[in-house]
């Protein structure tokens, strides 16, 4: 009997080192693993975000075909909602890919600040902007060409032109811009025609653009740039890494935080139209902590894992990959605190309860950015160039 029992905790100890190990293989995965995990996680967050985006497209045409007030109110209700899944897509920029390579479109998705009178009127000029310039033919290509032409606050395209003919100039301190609906209504906005055929295409382009980001990585392909980057093993590693630094310094803590923050200048924030902002600040996070973890919310609800750069850094150094994800969720936690309306979050002096929150999520973001460049350390990477604000 004593030698039953003695058999019996060799086998269930036999069964612990096997589980232990077969553990310890799934919290490691291969490169290579990690990388085409990546690529589905972006391709579904893109997918997401051209959804919504052609959700919101929907909205403008009615809201167009018949304006009302509840039509314009559905269509700024749809570009709210598209931009939480745009939002959480800015984690993949930075490395050359598809989105900001020589050809990128991210310039007219996403380009901002925006000089609002090079569109259409605003407060002290009833004429400026393209829409009321008669001479200026609205198509896709003459908007494309206008595009950031003769300086960099010169947009013509993209989210935030869409936000301004929707939300029109953000006058109001405790709330967002409130363009009338009969801006769009012959015979009571001014050239309502015009504005409107602007509106329409403008949107159009936007979702032309996010398919050709989405197109490149859709899988199954040999010639995309996914198909490239899957091939590039560790480098592929290092341009993710990149691109969540730049992210966390660069882009978030620097430009679209710490100069708001500095200027205490409404026209520095970044959806400025719509005091969206603070929700702007919350996705960028979010999208890094979406890349870091491998985990990401779709549209439906579901939640797709995969392998992660949490996952193959705790393989290397457990203490850095725990101080990371610690460190990138408190960023996100941070964000949150964030209050709307921005341009009223940031004033006041540097004790005030908004700049506070602000710095907290800045002073978050740059230390979550030195974790990002020990982690990619902690793999042998140390050739990280980091987008610096």
């Amino acid at each position: 009997m004593k030698l039953v029992q003695f058999r019996f905790k060799k086998q269930c100890l036999a069964a612990v080192v096997l589980f232990s190990a077969t553990s310890l293989a799934w919290s490691a995965p291969a490169t290579d693993d990690v990388v085409k995990g990546y690529s589905k996680l972006v391709y579904a967050n893109y997918t997401d975000a051209l959804t919504a985006a052609k959700k919101m497209q929907t909205e403008v045409d009615a809201f167009l075909n018949a304006p009302s007030e509840a039509g314009l109110d559905a269509a700024k209700k749809a570009w709210l909602d598209a931009r939480e899944f745009y939002g959480q897509t800015e984690a993949f920029r930075f490395y050359g890919g598809p989105i900001d390579d020589e050809h990128g479109p991210e310039g007219q998705i996403n380009a901002w600040p925006m000089d609002e009178s090079y569109v259409d009127y605003v407060q002290g000029n009833s004429n400026s902007g393209f829409v009321n310039n008669v001479k200026f033919n609205i198509t896709r290509a003459a908007l494309v060409e206008q595009n950031e032409r003769g300086g960099e606050e010169n947009i013509a395209t993209g989210w935030h032109a869409i936000e301004f003919l929707l939300w029109g100039q953000d006058l109001n301190d405790g709330g967002p811009g409130n363009r009338p609906y009969t801006d769009y209504v012959k015979g009571k906005g001014k050239h309502a025609e015009r504005r409107a055929a602007y509106l329409r295409e403008v949107t159009a382009l936007l979702i032309h653009d996010l398919e050709h980001v989405q197109s490149a990585w859709l899988p199954g392909k040999s010639d995309n740039f996914r198909a490239a980057f899957e091939k590039d093993g560790k480098e592929s590693i290092r341009k993710i890494l990149v691109g969540l630094g730049s992210l966390s310094r660069g882009e978030l803590a620097g430009e679209r935080l710490e100069v708001a923050l500095f200027s205490q200048d409404q026209e520095d924030e970044h959806s400025c139209f719509s005091d969206n902002t603070h929700r702007d600040a919350v996705t960028n996070a979010q999208g890094i902590l979406n890349v870091w973890t491998g985990t990401y919310k779709q549209a439906g609800g579901a939640v797709l894992k995969v392998p992660s750069l949490a996952e193959l850094v705790t393989s290397k150094s457990p203490d850095v990959a725990k101080r990371t994800t610690a460190q990138i969720q408190n960023s996100v936690s941070a964000a949150t605190a964030i209050q709307a309306p921005f341009d009223r979050e940031i004033i006041g002096g540097a004790d005030a309860p908004g700049p506070r929150r602000i710095k907290a999520t800045v002073a978050s973001l740059v230390e979550q950015s030195s974790l990002l460049v020990e982690s990619a350390n902690a793999l042998g990477i140390t050739r990280l160039t980091l987008t610096q604000p």
